[in-house]
């Protein structure tokens, strides 16, 4: 019943001029070839497949295929290749001997590999296919501009685009190392460069060494108190310096405090225990000596004089600058039907940082007026008093001390909150290992595997065209073989007709040949007798 409702699509190649051309082939007959073949084209298949795997395995280890890494970096500017403090910003510096000395220190190797491990160390990025498309959308568009002012378009327009992800590869093998060894070496790299990044643009560097005042004994009584003001301005300034940058109002899950909380604090300390301080010191004239002490503040008060004239200058000049600068301006032309025009000035770079610089000026001219009022009042006061007691002394020592705890502690505060800050808000993505190097067997294999996949490919696919062509010329033969079986049965009463046809024509072709024989023999004979 089945074999009746087969339904079969015939393919028919014929020759126009001779009907007993034609071949015919089923598309049944090919599915049955394919099944015939299939476990036959699966073999082979896998085994092409495994033996490419194998032979990428080989080259990928043999070889010793480069270990690398992908990092990110994800923080204000990046985009426009600055770095965290406003400079160009260098994947190279991930190559600094120093970020390579702390790693080979780490894993307890050798430090004369330190410029074998810097050499066979480079980078690569990728342009995105959309910021490629903004380029050349950007270049058209300043290509087609031909009239007017150029420079409103070309600070709008930014055609450079600067990578924030980048690979990083290690050729191991040219340094020396084997395959673990040498994708310890990068990760370990990797991550050292993270404390180095912090180094650099964040975690307290402003504060330096400027605010130590371990050795403060060293310096008379009033030196000491003006170690701990200028020590205390600095963390001030650093600490409103964070608290500007800071969106998030900030407050540190370590300390409990805020930026505005310390410098408030510090703000405190100066000026109640400072001014008291400094205070008794001027009136008991507290000093180990008198001498030293009023040359001491006439060299300040001159140093400081000196240093009002300058920012004197420097304000006259940026305020000059500033009147005289000329900001950018855009002419917006009428529509056609208002012949007016409109110029509107637009913001300015240089013309912000002016004003910036003048704001800046002004604070320190007036904090150096100030200090000078400060220093002239302390050695009139000096000259004026007699010698200290040894009570005044005491007293001023344990008041000093007291303030060195409490410097410390502001110090203390401020840079563990200012490392909460920068680790989880301000740089808390701001470098990132997204893929770390990898030594596991797997991944070689893995990356062989990738290797493999295109030749593998174009392999598996040679495979399956000849597992199809075979198929469909079985199917071709076996078909039409079938059709001259039965179209041979047919002509079987024809044949023996055109057989008994034949064997007439040869029956004549003899007797006319024995006919022809005869009369050859009797001219033969006739010959002969006339020659005897």
């Amino acid at each position: 019943m089945a074999k009746k409702e087969e339904r079969n699509l015939n393919v028919t190649i014929k020759n126009q001029e001779d009907s007993k051309g034609e071949m015919l082939i089923s598309v049944s007959s090919v599915i049955r070839q394919l099944k015939k073949y299939l476990a036959v084209w699966i073999a082979a298949a896998v085994i092409a497949g495994i033996l490419g795997v194998v032979v990428s395995a080989v080259k990928t280890f043999s070889v010793k295929t480069p270990a690398r890494a992908l990092v990110s970096f994800t923080y204000p500017n990046i985009e426009k290749g600055l770095d965290p403090a406003g400079r160009k910003f260098e994947i190279e510096s991930m190559k600094n001997p120093v970020i390579i000395e702390r790693t080979l220190t780490e894993l307890g190797i050798e430090l004369d590999k330190l410029e074998d491990v810097r050499k066979n160390i480079s980078f690569d990025y990728k342009i995105p296919d959309d910021a490629y498309d903004k380029l050349t959308a950007y270049n058209s568009v300043m290509d087609k501009a031909t009239s007017g002012s150029l420079s409103a378009a070309q600070a709008m327009l930014d055609t450079k685009y600067y990578p924030t992800q980048f690979t990083v590869y290690f050729d191991f093998g040219e340094a020396g190392f084997d395959r673990k060894t040498g994708v310890e070496v990068l990760n370990t790299l990797l991550e050292n460069y993270r404390d180095y990044f912090y180094e650099q643009y964040g975690y307290n560097e402003p504060l330096g060494a400027a605010v130590n005042v371990a050795d403060y004994e060293n310096y008379d009584y009033a030196q000491q108190v003006d170690l701990f003001r200028d020590s205390l301005r600095q963390v001030r300034s650093y600490l409103n310096s964070l608290s500007r940058d800071d969106n998030t109002t900030f407050r540190s899950s370590i300390t409990g405090y805020s930026f505005k909380d310390l410098s408030e604090y510090a703000k405190t300390v100066s000026s109640i225990d400072l001014d008291r301080i400094s205070s008794y010191i001027s009136v008991n004239n507290v000093t180990k000596n008198k001498d030293a002490a009023l040359a001491y503040y006439d060299y300040r008060i001159e140093n400081l004089n000196r240093d009002k004239d300058e920012y004197a200058e420097r304000l006259a000049a940026l305020e000059t600058s500033i009147a005289q600068y000329e900001k950018d301006s855009i002419l917006i032309f009428g529509n056609g039907t208002d012949s007016t025009n409109t110029q509107y000035a637009t913001a300015s770079d240089q013309y912000d940082s002016l004003f910036r610089q003048k704001t800046s000026v002004e604070a320190n001219l007036a904090q150096t007026k100030q200090d000078i009022k400060f220093y002239e009042s302390r050695r009139d006061a000096l000259k004026n008093n007699k010698n200290s007691s040894k009570d005044n002394v005491a007293q001023v020592e344990a008041d000093i001390k007291a303030l060195s705890e409490k410097v410390a502690n502001i110090v203390d505060l401020t840079e563990k909150t200012a490392d909460d800050y920068y680790e989880n808000v301000q740089f808390a993505n701001a470098y990132n290992i997204l893929i770390p190097a990898t030594k596991s067997v797997g991944a070689g294999i893995g990356e062989a595997v990738k290797s493999a996949v295109k030749p593998l490919f174009i392999i598996e696919a040679l495979i399956f065209m000849i597992y199809f062509a075979i198929a469909f010329l079985k199917a071709l033969k076996s078909d039409n073989r079938k059709k001259l079986a039965k179209a041979g049965a047919d002509s079987d009463d024809d044949d023996e007709d055109d057989e008994a046809d034949l064997e007439d024509v040869i029956d004549a072709i003899e007797e006319e040949a024995e006919e022809i024989k005869e009369k050859a023999e009797k001219v033969v004979k006739s010959n002969n007798k006339k020659k005897k």
